[in-house]
């Protein structure tokens, strides 16, 4: 069988690192997106699969998606894992609400969480659709409920991006190419603010915080054949906080 070839946005840490390891690991190909420049120390594979990309910066996605097609040299992507997201916050950390969140802010979180994503699937359809691939969107806890954490912006585009996969998940499936979303809840990753562990263990039936590799276990799932009916679904991610 060819080398199967995903794009996944994020990469850099937390569960877009986990994830890049696992399929890397798994014996896909790993085409990697970032604000950051390729790091060596990434397990993946060398620079020539790393695009580096500001997904805030919408009026460079265009560019971009001309990088990203030159590296799909077979005309195929058989997975698109949308993982970039950003959660800005206040002083010291603080949680930004309605009343503290600022235009600039609102436009920034829209367009990493929720914007870039409907583009890039967008522009790369035709590729996905030749490889009957799979789209894989990283929602939150934080978009079905409010957060502790988790500012407003953040929030809303989190069930914004909730909609659009099922939107997607409509609209691709007649061309082969299946959509589902993971809705992580409080996983060890630099993303999250103090005091996160303790709130898993009071409001986490599990009692612990989530680990990348459980989330990129599950990523992975979703890409894969077994999931081959898997369409339109948003899978919870969070020892049981939903619950």
């Amino acid at each position: 069988m060819s080398q199967r070839t995903l794009l996944l946005t994020g990469a850099s840490r937390g569960i877009g690192h986990a994830t890049a390891k696992l399929f890397h690991d798994q014996g896909w190909r790993v085409i990697t997106v970032s604000r950051q420049a390729f790091s060596p120390r990434c397990p993946w594979g060398g620079a020539e699969d790393h695009v580096q990309l500001d997904l805030g910066n919408i009026d460079h996605l265009a560019d971009g998606l001309n990088e990203i097609r030159d590296r799909l040299t077979t005309g195929r992507l058989d997975a698109l894992v949308n993982n970039a997201g950003i959660s800005p916050k206040g002083p010291d950390g603080a949680r930004l609400g309605v009343l503290g969140t600022s235009h600039a802010v609102w436009l920034a979180v829209l367009n990493v969480n929720l914007v870039s994503t409907a583009l890039l699937a967008q522009g790369l359809i035709e590729h996905l659709a030749a490889a009957h691939g799979s789209i894989v969107n990283v929602t939150s806890i934080a978009g079905s409920r409010v957060h502790p954490y988790a500012g407003v912006a953040y929030a809303a585009s989190k069930a914004a991006l909730a909609t659009l996969t099922r939107e997607m998940a409509s609209e691709f499936a007649p061309l082969g190419v299946r959509t589902n979303a993971i809705s992580p809840g409080e996983i060890d990753t630099a993303i999250l603010s103090p005091g996160s562990a303790a709130f898993a263990d009071r409001e986490v039936p599990m009692r612990r915080l989530g680990k990348p590799a459980e989330v990129a276990a599950t990523i992975h799932f979703l890409c894969s054949d077994a999931a081959s009916y898997v369409n339109g679904a948003e899978l919870h991610i969070n020892g049981g906080q939903h619950v």
